[in-house]
């Protein structure tokens, strides 16, 4: 069961970061960190409307984060907010009850469905997620009363 937790494709996602760093002049900002294992991811984002332009993240986390944090630094630019908070939704309940993955740009997510037997790492695995759509999440809000 561990062997299909850690398949040689999530380990190759987990080693090929996109969007590493940090943005010199961010919309917004997020940390998130699991408190059972130390792992921490901080993104930041630029925002047109609703929709990310430019993204990047610092990633400390387990095989696990980085998967799924790659799988978001992939294809995050373009994503709305209400993109980003229902794949994060999905994404939580494809971990915490078995549900169907996430689908559209995201639908790699998939491949951390054999999590979901792993309660421990729940919290680790969405870091990057629950990170960037309280990102955006902020970052709209920013960009709206900057216009009045």
């Amino acid at each position: 069961m561990i062997d299909e937790l850690y398949s040689a494709k999530l380990l190759r996602l987990a080693a090929e970061m996109p969007r590493a760093g940090r943005l010199p002049d961010p919309d917004a900002s997020s940390e998130k960190v699991s408190k059972l294992c130390g792992s921490r991811v901080i993104v930041d984002v630029k925002v047109e409307g609703d929709r990310v332009v430019d993204f990047a993240q610092d990633v400390k986390a387990c095989a696990l984060g980085q998967a799924a944090a790659a799988v978001l630094g992939a294809h995050v630019i373009g994503a709305s907010l209400v993109e980003l908070q229902t794949t994060r939704d999905a994404f939580r309940t494809m971990l915490k009850a078995g549900g169907p993955p996430p689908e559209g740009r995201f639908a790699d997510l998939a491949l951390l469905a054999p999590v979901k037997d792993y309660p421990a790492r729940h919290t680790s695995t969405m870091l990057a997620f629950e990170a960037a759509a309280e990102a955006v999440a902020q970052a709209t809000r920013a960009v709206a009363s900057k216009r009045g």
